[in-house]
Order: C-alpha cells, then structure tokens, then sequence
C-alpha cells in the first residue's frame, strides 16, 4: 500500500551550494550576504560616476566594509538581545557561533547607523546623504536574505491551505510523517517580494527621478524605515512568532513601531536645502548640511 502524496510542495532543498560535511559547505545564506554587499558596491559606485554623491570610488569600498561590519555585528547582537536574551546570559559564547545561525534585521539596522555616523565624519559628508545612500541599496540585502530565509527552510509562516503553501519539515516534530505535517505560508517569499523588491523599487526610483538626494537629504531614508516597517508588519501578519509576544504583538511588528518613529522623525526634520545654480550634484553635497 503506497503513503498517500501531500497536496503541498513539500521543501526539500539543501542549505548548501557546495557541501563537504555535514555542517561545513558554502551555504546559501552567506551567499546572499556576498550577494547584497556587492550589489551595493556596485550600485554606490554608479551614483559616483553619474555624479549623484561626492562619495569617491575609494571611499565607497571603506563605506562598504564599514556596514559590513555594522550589519554583521547589530544584526548578531540584535538576535540575542531582542529574541534570545536568556540564552545569551545563559552562554555568551554562542554569540561567536555564526554558523548555528541567528541575525536581526533590526539589530543590523542598529549596526548599519553606527557604520553610517562613523563615515560621515571620516569623510566630511552629512550623515543624512549617507543614509540616502544606505537606504536605497539596503532592500538588495534583504531580498536575498528572505530568500536565502526560504532556501533554508526557516522563519516560516502560519499553517495554510492556500494552494501555494509549503511543508515544512523542520516546522514539526522531529520524525512526524510528512503527510501529518500542516502546510504553511511560505512567509519569506512574501517578505523578499515586500522588504526587497516593492521598496529596491521605491527608493530607485526616489533616487533617479526625484530631487531628494541633493535638496532634501534625509527624505529616502525616511520614506525607507517606514516603507520596511509596513512591509515588515504586514509580513508578521503571515510569519509563524520565533519569539513571545510583546504587548500582544510579533516582535517583529514591536520593533518596527520604532522604525517608523524614526522615519517620521527623519522626513520631518530633513532640510530643505535648495541646490545652487551653475553647480554640479556633488558640489551641493558638499554644500549640505552635516548635521
């Protein structure tokens, strides 16, 4: 007698793109890592040669190891100390073992306007422009990091029967039959269409089609937290809670609450400088501002 067949796609994909232990290969999700951080790189680049910001060539590298560094390091310590507190006290040492897994992406927004502040300073450029900067290639980042999320077969969504929902072993009980195992929204894809690509597209378009990035530094920025924290809200509504509830809320969705202050506080306070005439973008940028 055959086992009956799940009407879910049941996940089934591998972690690793080269695998040569059983914990130890090049994983999708540092991939994506790679991924998002050239595609920045790149993208910083490009605006420097279209004469969009007075970043140099040389500069962009310097900026882009900084954030590398201030997303890996917020979005670490953001794990423990917004999802897994107790763990952290109970053993600091598992904040070094990266390959367990575990980041916050509100943790590396925290780590990311540390990186940002620094170079501001080092390189004389108001730290507003920089956060323009920032924001539109950051969504890059998160789409292949959602997507990696699904590779993985993590942080998935809540059970479902819409036809495109998706099983996920790791959601049940080790050794549970596969056809016992409840189908589920496949929440990351929702999360890297949202988080990555609708707002890659926004914040593209606020900076070759508008005037934001020279006369108002501070507006994509602005226009980005809180463009990632209804993405990010309406995407918890779908998304299994990791952790408990706050005040009857995802974490995900409390911690958002706070992004959205600050994009609020961001396009309020941005500065209505006006460019100069018979001057070039990267002049007015040096011109701005540097609060």
């Amino acid at each position: 007698m055959t086992s009956p067949v799940p009407a879910h796609w049941v996940h089934d994909l591998s972690p690793f793109l080269i695998q040569f232990t059983d914990t130890i290969g090049i994983r999708y999700y540092g991939l994506a890592y790679v991924a998002g951080f050239v595609g920045a790189w790149y993208l910083l680049r490009h605006y420097g040669r279209r004469s969009l910001t007075s970043l140099r060539a040389d500069q962009a590298g310097d900026f882009m190891t900084a954030l590398v560094i201030g997303v890996l390091v917020g979005g670490r310590l953001g794990y423990f100390l917004f999802y897994q507190p107790a763990e952290l006290w109970r053993d600091p040492l598992a904040l070094l073992r990266v390959w367990d897994g575990g980041m916050s992406s509100h943790g590396g927004f925290i780590g990311v306007t540390m990186a940002l502040l620094w170079s501001a300073r080092s390189y004389g450029l108001a730290w507003r422009h920089l956060a323009d900067l920032v924001a539109s290639v950051a969504p890059l980042g998160l789409f292949f990091g959602r997507v990696a999320n699904f590779i993985n077969g993590e942080l998935w969504g809540k059970t479902s029967q819409v036809p495109w929902a998706v099983i996920f072993p790791d959601s049940a009980a080790p050794g549970t039959p596969t056809i016992l195992i409840e189908p589920r929204h496949p929440s990351q894809l929702y999360s890297a269409a949202l988080e990555g690509l609708l707002l890659l597209a926004l914040t593209q378009y606020l900076i070759w089609r508008s005037a934001w990035l020279r006369a108002a530094p501070g507006r994509i920025a602005g226009c980005f937290l809180i463009g990632y924290a209804v993405a990010r809200i309406i995407g918890e509504v779908f998304r299994e809670p990791d952790a408990g509830l706050i005040m009857g809320m995802s974490r995900g969705t409390f911690y958002s609450l706070f992004l959205i202050f600050g994009g609020l506080a961001l396009l309020v306070g941005s500065p209505r400088a006006q460019p100069s005439a018979g001057t070039s973008p990267a002049d007015d940028l040096k011109q701005a501002p540097k609060s």
